[in-house]
């Protein structure tokens, strides 16, 4: 593509965005307005006017996006755009830290924990400090170090922080800076660092030598940061500090899109970069290439509740399209059963594919009701936001050797293989290595390497003894074999494959096919990479670089696939894309906006913002839904409509089945799309069910209580009519036609039924 071709295809704003490549630039982009597309052309409009790639750095938020704009670029540039500095903020910090990790005491071979690890050695040094163990979990422990590590605070800082200290002390945690100590203590010891230390420690880097931060600042003349409003403080302070001498950054961002504070992201990042740089260049995408005229209206009219923002008006030439629908339903079953219904009539009648469809909630625990209605209907789905493939024990502890490999420090990895699989080294043995490193002041690999030398029992020495003898032999094979190669020897040599092979269960013989998917995963790794060496400098096909490779894999990373199913997922899953319908589901009070983000003015803000990236992942079609009743923590409760609901002008909204503001339903549901309108038809046969109220445990009725003909609720099937009863007792069975599920026997004993008046 030639110059004139790709900078033809912008608009006039776009152009100029593109072409201003000196000094501070922001760029603040509206959903759907073509902000890859600037990105992409602005960098390969600085290496088309002279600019060496080698001093372009561009960062980004997900692996897949990077490798996709590095495509792009390429089409445009040629071979040149492999020279580029691209990826993530975590994937480039890394690869700085490797090639300076000396400087700050850490092997350039270091770890990098996941969230999983990281807490694996938050949890044991609680258990070895003998802390209280409900106080001090992982889980809550690891969150406040994380949002110390993301404000640059160091342990050595933490302890010396009176407020912080307060804070812990009064939420009865007085030993979180202990701990925080003793983890990055822990941590340094093993060679690793987690996802925090890769932004942590980089600023500590850049600020302790002068020298190397003054390399990287003339290395890295042009910068630019896609979704800055996602950005955190550690994160804009490196930003700040790379480009201080040329001031040639430019940030990509919107304000009414930055919904992750609760990761440490910072929104005053991109309200306040004005004020670090005045001379800034500014430069709004307000055209949406997207979505209809009635979902861009939509998401305007929400957006202006929100007093923090950068002011913008978003606007399209795309048709008017249909009106939002928002629908009511009686319960979280029969919600999901409306919305599957609502999909296969789509499919129908408009000719949509399963991947035109999203379902979008707040929270993972709401899929079940949309998977057992796209089941019941044999409708393909994908619910995404599960247990990533690389969080799997299997694959955990197959990776463990390969970091061991590379890292004999790695005291994660060898808690997790030394007896993977069984060799005959039990826990009071393991805990015995693991006081003699620390009483000792060495590593547990240390003591394994030498047994005898520390006293270790002559069997278990022997043992032990075998096991580092195997890791040393593929030590030994680290610059010789690739990545694949040496794979295929532990797997072989250490038994994991026979072992997974044996187990014949449906679980076993999944592990062994996620082992094998593993291996393939190396194998594709290592051609691509041999296949790039001719001209790419970096490439390498090494068991080190693909474990920092598949390390620093960000949930949006996980390949989706091309398989035509519906997706399911979290409003956070979504960001970044697009359907042509969507469903957000759970317009609830108390669900979204969450419980937890109604009790002050910026969290709420910042739901809201979660709000209009759902409302703008819609290209055609947007349809709300909420339910009248819904099951929490095992109690029926009354649900009361969002007051999200109400934001979108009601010139935009088409309100469906009782679904205006009276919070009691209608006697009637109504439902003008004809399949869901037979669907819940009452038979003739059955009494019509009245108005739903708020239950409490005493409305829930025993067996003796119930009669035929009765209108029930239940905790998974939601609304039936009790047909019949037979026996007595603890025996005693109700035959109910539920108007989701069809008619079912339920043994009364085991379930709690609320009587509908």
């Amino acid at each position: 593509m030639s110059q004139k071709n790709y900078l033809d295809e912008l608009n006039e704003i776009q152009r100029q965005a593109v072409e201003t490549m000196l000094g501070p630039v922001m760029i603040i982009a509206g959903p759907g307005s073509g902000k890859t597309r600037v990105l992409t052309y602005r960098i390969a409009h600085l290496i088309n006017n002279g600019i060496d790639p080698f001093h372009i750095l561009s960062l980004t938020f997900t692996n897949k996006a990077a490798k996709e704009m590095k495509e792009r670029i390429g089409k445009i540039v040629g071979e040149e755009a492999k020279s580029l500095w691209m990826g993530t903020f975590h994937s480039v910090f890394a690869r700085i830290l490797r090639s300076e990790a000396e400087k700050i005491g850490y092997p350039s071979n270091f770890s990098i924990y996941d969230t999983d690890d990281a807490k694996s050695v938050i949890k044991k040094i609680v258990a070895e400090q003998n802390f209280d163990t409900e106080l001090y979990k992982p889980n809550i422990v690891y969150n406040r170090i994380s949002a110390a590590k993301n404000n640059l605070i160091s342990h050595q800082a933490y302890l010396q922080d009176l407020n912080l200290r307060a804070a812990d002390e009064s939420a009865g945690r007085k030993h979180i800076a202990s701990i925080y100590a003793l983890y990055a203590q822990r941590c340094f010891k093993a060679g690793a660092m987690d996802f925090d230390d890769l932004l942590l420690l980089t600023y500590q880097l850049l600020k302790k030598y002068p020298e190397t931060l003054y390399k990287y600042q003339h290395k890295f003349q042009f910068i630019m940061v896609d979704e800055f409003q996602d950005t955190n403080i550690a994160q804009y302070e490196i930003v700040k500090m790379l480009g201080a001498i040329n001031e040639n950054i430019a940030i990509v961002g919107d304000d009414a899109q930055s919904i992750y504070a609760f990761r440490g992201a910072t929104i005053q990042n991109i309200l306040n970069f004005e004020k670090d740089y005045p001379d800034l260049k500014i430069f709004k995408l307000e055209q949406n290439y997207r979505s209809t005229q009635a979902i861009v209206n939509a998401a305007n009219h929400i957006i202006t509740h929100n007093r923090g923002q950068l002011p913008k008006k978003i606007w399209t030439d795309n048709d008017g399209g249909e009106k939002i629908r928002i629908y009511k339903a009686a319960s979280d079953n029969e919600e999901g059963a409306i919305i599957a219904h609502h999909i296969q009539e789509e499919r129908l009648r408009n000719h949509y594919k399963n991947k035109d469809f999203a379902i979008l909630y707040r929270t993972n625990a709401q899929s079940r009701a949309f998977e057992e209605s796209l089941r019941r209907i044999n409708i393909p789905y994908k619910v995404f936001g599960g247990t990533s493939f690389y969080q799997r024990k299997e694959i955990k502890d197959f990776i463990a050797y390969l970091k061991l490999i590379v890292n004999p420090r790695d005291e994660e990895a060898l808690h997790r293989i030394i007896n993977y699989p069984t060799r005959g080294i039990g826990n009071t043995s393991i805990e015995r290595i693991n006081l003699i490193a620390n009483e000792s002041g060495r590593t547990m690999w240390e003591v394994i390497e030498n047994p005898e030398l520390f006293g270790l029992d002559k069997r278990i020495a022997k043992i032990v003894n075998d096991f580092s003898i195997l890791i040393k032999s593929f030590r030994t094979k680290l610059h010789s074999a690739d990545a694949h190669e040496l794979a295929q020897m532990v797997g072989k040599s250490t038994g994991i494959i026979k072992d997974l092979h044996t187990d014949k269960s449906t679980e076993g013989v999944s592990r062994y096919e996620n082992v094998q998917e593993l291996l393939n995963s190396i194998k594709e790794y290592t051609e691509l990479k041999r296949g790039a060496m001719d001209t790419d400098p970096e490439a390498d096909d090494g068991l080190g670089a693909y474990l920092q490779e598949i390390s620093l894999l960000t949930d949006a990373d996980d390949e989706k696939g091309q398989k035509d199913h519906i997706s399911l997922m979290t409003i956070h899953s979504a960001k970044g894309l697009e359907f042509p319908v969507v469903y957000l589901v759970g317009m609830e009070e108390e669900l979204f906006p969450s419980k937890l983000s109604i009790n002050s003015r910026n969290e709420l803000e910042e739901e809201r913002r979660l709000y209009y990236v759902a409302i703008t992942r819609a290209m055609q079609k947007m349809v709300l839904s909420f339910a009248a009743t819904r099951y929490r923590f095992g109690k029926l409760v009354y649900c009361e409509r969002s007051r999200f609901l109400d934001e979108i002008p009601p010139t935009e909204v088409e309100m469906i089945g009782g679904a205006q503001k009276n919070p009691f339903f209608n006697d009637s549901f109504t439902e003008p799309a004809s399949s869901i309108k037979t669907l819940f038809k009452t038979p003739p046969h059955l009494k019509p069910l009245k108005q739903v109220f708020t239950p409490d445990d005493s409305s829930f009725s025993d067996a003796d209580a119930l009669e035929t003909g009765q209108a029930v609720l239940h905790q998974r099937f939601g609304q039936g009519i009790i047909l019949s009863l037979e026996g007595s007792g603890k025996d005693k069975t109700a035959v109910i036609d539920f108007r989701d599920m069809g008619q079912k026997k339920i043994i009364l004993r085991f379930t709690k039924l609320h009587i509908i008046q």
